[in-house]
């Protein structure tokens, strides 16, 4: 009876003492050269530089000069795919891509591995360099893939430092102890500062006396933040600029008690004080500005 199995005979084919064959004098060269380190190409009649090297010109069937070029060692990638699951005879056993790559002083392109960190690190015209074997022995393997340039570094940067308080800020300071706000204000400009400073920023002059000033303002112009940070009171918080009462420039603070959505210009605020057995001389000491309930100030 006949039967609707395939018939299926197993063949093997395989040379145990490996398979030898001539490279030619064009491959060979351009294999002599890797063992070296250096890529080559050779020149077609047309000033094409082909790599790799052929015998002859595959658009016009001529042979090629004598002449080899060396090109590289960076090139250009112009296409790629990108291999998420490396093979047994893959040349990288990690995650890499197949890419083209037209090395420069080249007008062919170059078949061979890129590792990257990631598909998306790669793109077409991307640059890359070749990763060589630490022993070459005259195979294309010699190169052991193309890495993409150096373009960013990470490194762990950690400053320590103290801040010594001095002069105008270590009076401010003292005054935020007590749960005042301390200005001063320059007689030649009429300008009321805060934090209190020894001299004026416009014109100069002596600033010698303190000016306290109270603890309640008007937002002028404020910013809602998404990032956590540990002095907020929750995320989104905002950072606000507050014109304080009877001051003529902003001091920036946390603003607090209020969704974030609902701060606006133009807000009548207080500062909210750590209890005063907390304090010390640091601006920590105001927990953030919470609306009074006050109607809205109309800027100009």
């Amino acid at each position: 009876m006949p039967s609707d199995d395939p018939l299926v005979a197993q063949h093997v084919l395989e040379f145990p003492g490996g398979y030898t064959r001539t490279t030619g004098p064009v491959i060979g060269r351009f294999l002599t050269e890797l063992r070296g380190r250096h890529i080559v190409g050779v020149r077609t009649n047309e000033g094409k530089v082909l790599v790799p090297p052929l015998e002859y010109d595959p658009a016009t069937g001529d042979p090629v000069t004598s002449e080899y070029v060396e090109v590289g060692p960076a090139g250009t990638v112009t296409s790629w795919a990108w291999v998420p699951e490396p093979l047994r005879n893959h040349p990288l056993d990690r995650p890499f891509a197949w890419a083209t790559i037209l090395l420069d002083g080249a007008d062919t392109a170059l078949v061979h591995a890129v590792a990257a960190d990631g598909p998306k690190a790669l793109s077409k015209g991307s640059r890359v360099w070749p990763v060589w074997r630490d022993r070459p022995t005259g195979h294309i393997t010699d190169i052991s893939h193309f890495a993409p340039e150096v373009t960013k570094i990470v490194s762990n940067v950690r400053a320590e430092y103290r801040l010594q308080a001095g002069g105008s800020l270590r009076v401010f300071l003292e005054g935020v102890e007590r749960g005042v706000f301390l200005g001063g204000r320059c007689e030649q400009c009429d300008q009321v500062y805060v934090p209190y400073r020894m001299s004026c920023p416009q014109c100069g002059g002596l600033i010698p006396e303190t000016l306290e000033l109270p603890d309640t303002g008007t937002i002028t112009t404020f910013a809602i933040n998404n990032l956590p940070d540990p002095r907020a009171p929750e995320v989104p918080f905002v950072s606000a600029y507050i014109l304080l009462d009877n001051a003529d420039i902003p001091m920036i603070a946390l603003i607090g008690d209020v969704p974030a959505h609902e701060v606006r210009q133009g807000m009548r605020v207080r500062a909210v004080w750590v209890p005063e057995q907390e304090r010390s001389k640091s601006m920590a000491n105001i927990r953030w500005f919470a609306p009074t309930g006050e109607p809205d100030v109309e800027l100009s």
